[in-house]
């Protein structure tokens, strides 16, 4: 049982499920649990990357003027310029679906997305970002500085960016507590656990802002830095 690749026809690629992290040969991204390997090769596909030749176009409700196209290398990619995906806002390093009428892409796993998630009886609707994410406290992503879509709530009290919802996939597996199937980890995250991260989040931030008016205060009074730096470390401590 299993199919081949265009992107690996040597061998049949057969479904496999290793609570083992892997890192997919075809979009670059991480991946936990259920994939499509080739063993003598080492060679691993998510099931979204897997299934890209049977589905070479395709249009996504979030982007409805864009019609995207597969290709396993973006074709902007030889002008050596950063491509990000408008979902995630994660970089574009392999496998992609593109519109070269918008110049909007779309991860394969990120094509795939559910529109609908419950966590804790709370209904999510998959949405373009509008408002600051319960995970980051950010609009924008902070590397891309591309809104792209977050998961929201129906009652409106929680915002999650699908960026922020694959970090926190990669934190449930360093924990242990991460799902078998990958695309469904966010169903079993709690809502307690999201806004206890936030809160840690701005603790932290506020923190930072105490600490550097100290450093600056230091500097204009005695005019040594060392002695800034010194308190800094000291408070890092406490």
């Amino acid at each position: 049982m299993g199919n081949t690749h265009p992107s690996h026809p040597e061998h049949k690629l057969k479904p496999k499920n290793y609570k083992k992290p892997y890192t997919c040969d075809g979009c670059k991204e991480h991946g936990i649990g259920k994939r499509y390997r080739c063993e003598p090769c080492n060679y691993d596909l998510h099931k979204a990357c897997m299934f890209t030749s049977t589905t070479p176009t395709k249009s996504h409700d979030l982007f409805g003027k864009s019609t995207f196209k597969f290709y396993e290398q973006h074709p902007g990619k030889s002008n050596n310029r950063k491509i990000y995906c408008n979902a995630c806002g994660k970089r574009v390093k392999g496998f992609v679906y593109h519109c070269p009428k918008t110049d909007k892409n779309l991860h394969p796993c990120c094509s795939n997305l559910e529109d609908k998630l419950e966590i804790e009886r709370v209904k999510f609707r998959l949405r373009k970002t509008e408002s600051k994410c319960s995970w980051c406290d950010q609009i924008k992503d902070g590397l891309s500085k591309i809104k792209g879509w977050s998961y929201v709530s129906e009652c409106g009290k929680h915002n999650i960016h699908v960026y922020c919802f694959m970090e926190m996939r990669v934190e449930r597996w360093k924990d242990g507590t991460a799902n078998d199937n990958d695309c469904s980890a966010l169903k079993n995250l709690d809502l307690r656990s999201i806004q206890g991260h936030l809160n840690r989040n701005l603790g932290r931030g506020k923190k930072y802002m105490r600490i550097g008016k100290i450093f600056l205060k230091t500097i204009i009074l005695l005019g040594d830095p060392t002695i800034g730096l010194a308190t800094v470390l000291l408070e890092l401590l406490l």
